[in-house]
């Protein structure tokens, strides 16, 4: 009789909100500060080529270190860094460390930005 009573509660209680691929918010102060430190992190070419590896899937630092061509030393400070802002995630693996990215915003981000790269190199026309 608890259990009913307890999930008739609930059943009254909103949903929590689906995600969504837009935000149709004003950008305040906070999401402004917040939208520059994703573009900060994006600034280096190592860090946008190692996010763009993990949009493509996970990877531990060995397979990002042959993908990018950095030192694995170089290779596991970027990844601390867009660890500490959030942008990638991890989960261990026996004793490897696996990274992949946190959240499809942060993909199309990285991907429209390439995208756009790709027109500004070859002079594809802009689309919409």
């Amino acid at each position: 009789m608890k259990v009913v009573t307890l999930m008739a509660e609930r059943a009254d209680e909103p949903a929590p909100p689906e995600a969504s691929l837009t935000h149709p918010v004003s950008p305040d102060p906070a999401r402004l500060a917040a939208a520059t430190g994703v573009f900060q992190m994006l600034a280096d070419p190592t860090r946008l080529h190692l996010l763009w590896l993990l949009t493509h899937g996970e990877a531990d630092v060995t397979a990002l270190v042959e993908a990018c061509g950095a030192s694995r030393t170089a290779v596991s400070q970027h990844l601390a860094k867009l660890r500490f802002i959030g942008l990638v995630d991890t989960r261990k693996e026996g004793r490897r460390v696996v990274y992949r990215l946190h959240g499809g915003h942060l993909t199309r981000v990285i991907q429209e930005g390439l995208n756009h790269a790709d027109h500004l190199i070859t002079g594809e026309p802009p689309h919409e």
